[in-house]
């Protein structure tokens, strides 16, 4: 049985692969699609400071580590043995080119690492600081934390390449064991890899979300695999039933020195979203309701604009001018880039609004409500008009 998410999925990857825009937006020819207009600039702290300082994995062989290699590690011991990841020994993995029939290409990917405060790190796809702006898609953000104790991740990525290059570049800065894996929604890109965790680590899971993938797992393989690929290696991954159920008051962990927190603030994308934190860096990391820089605007998947409007509020009310933000597809981002989500949000519900109350119909509110002021995302076409304003539509005409 699909849910409402599964089969708006199913119906945009169709809609995707018959425009023939590919997995970057970037045309044949290689021109690009951004939209009518260019939105202002998103707030994010590298648009001020120029290209951040990052480190890559080492896309080669996911297996040899800077860590192995010598590089300082930040905490752990030197010669100190690195925990055992069996997913990522052995293969080594080369970088595919993008296929133009999907969202993004997992194989295509290169994942880049961030230290945006001291012990905590974004990890997000290398295009991002040339394709955000553009409104480009790109790959899962993630990112860990590193206490004195150990590491918790935030997301597990796709499939065992990109899973394996993240680990890469934990490895690449501490020797400590990775000791929780939180994942904050159900959706495949933020969680498939618990697949390859060792059972030393704990798999952090709002309670929806693991009832969620215990109940859709085989009709979410599918579509993904329509998105993403059958020749992602999605085909290896299996159900993962978490070791810590978080419910709505929310969990978190002491890393020794520094905090990881998963917070549930309301609807954002799914039923289960988790907000995931480090109080003492003021870093977050948000998952899909913040998708990423502007122009991108929010996949309503399961519809609920005017409560995702109110979530995402009220996160970004809860958050220091000084928060890093990490969206779910994209670079840090600063506090700002939550009012263009917002203002979309509330301008599509005031605009379905308005063409419900003239009686018109879902064709003739598509035509209507076009919100200029927030198009340039490169999926506005297939976002916007085939998921968003017919969701609202539905749910305001009821």
């Amino acid at each position: 049985m699909n849910t409402p998410a599964l089969t708006t999925a199913l119906a945009l990857s169709l809609a995707l692969v018959a425009c023939g825009t590919d997995s970057t937006g970037i045309e044949a020819d290689g021109s690009t699609e951004a939209g009518d207009t260019e939105p202002g600039s998103s707030g994010s702290p590298q648009a001020e400071t120029g290209t951040p300082e990052t480190s890559s994995s080492t896309s080669g062989s996911p297996g040899t580590t800077g860590a192995e290699s010598g590089d300082t590690s930040t905490g752990g011991t030197e010669g100190e043995d690195l925990q055992v990841f069996e997913a990522c020994e052995g293969d080594r993995f080369e970088l595919t080119d993008p296929n133009p029939n999907y969202v993004w290409t997992p194989n295509a990917i290169e994942l880049v690492s961030e230290e945006v405060s001291d012990g905590v790190f974004a990890v997000y796809d290398s295009n991002a600081a040339d394709y955000g702006p553009q409104g480009l898609p790109l790959a899962t953000s993630a990112g860990f934390v590193i206490g004195n104790d150990g590491v918790a991740l935030v997301e597990t990525m796709i499939n065992r390449q990109l899973f394996c290059q993240l680990i890469d570049l934990v490895q690449a800065e501490t020797n400590l064991p990775v000791l929780y894996a939180v994942n904050t929604s159900y959706h495949g890109d933020h969680s498939y890899g618990n697949a390859f965790l060792p059972g030393d680590v704990q798999v952090v899971q709002h309670e929806r979300t693991a009832g969620y993938i215990a109940e859709y797992f085989e009709e979410d393989i599918v579509f993904m695999e329509m998105n993403f690929g059958e020749d992602q290696g999605i085909n290896e991954i299996v159900p993962v039933v978490p070791d810590i159920a978080v419910t709505d008051e929310g969990w978190s962990a002491d890393l020794g020195g520094l905090t990881i927190a998963a917070r549930y603030h309301g609807f954002g994308q799914t039923p289960g979203d988790l907000f995931v934190q480090v109080p003492e860096a003021e870093v977050l990391w948000t998952g899909n309701p913040l998708i990423a820089e502007a122009p991108a605007i929010p996949w309503l998947l399961d519809g609920q604009a005017g409560a995702v409007s109110t979530t995402l509020a009220s996160v970004r009310d809860s958050l220091s001018e000084a928060a890093v933000v990490v969206p779910g597809h994209g670079r840090p981002v600063s506090l700002e880039a939550f009012d263009f989500s917002v203002g979309y949000l509330d301008a599509l519900v005031a605009g379905v609004q308005t063409a419900v109350d003239d009686d018109l119909d879902v064709d003739a509110t598509v035509a209507a409500v076009t919100l200029p002021d927030f198009q340039g995302y490169a999926l506005w076409d297939w976002v916007h008009s085939v998921v968003n304003v017919p969701n609202t539509y539905a749910e305001l005409s009821e």
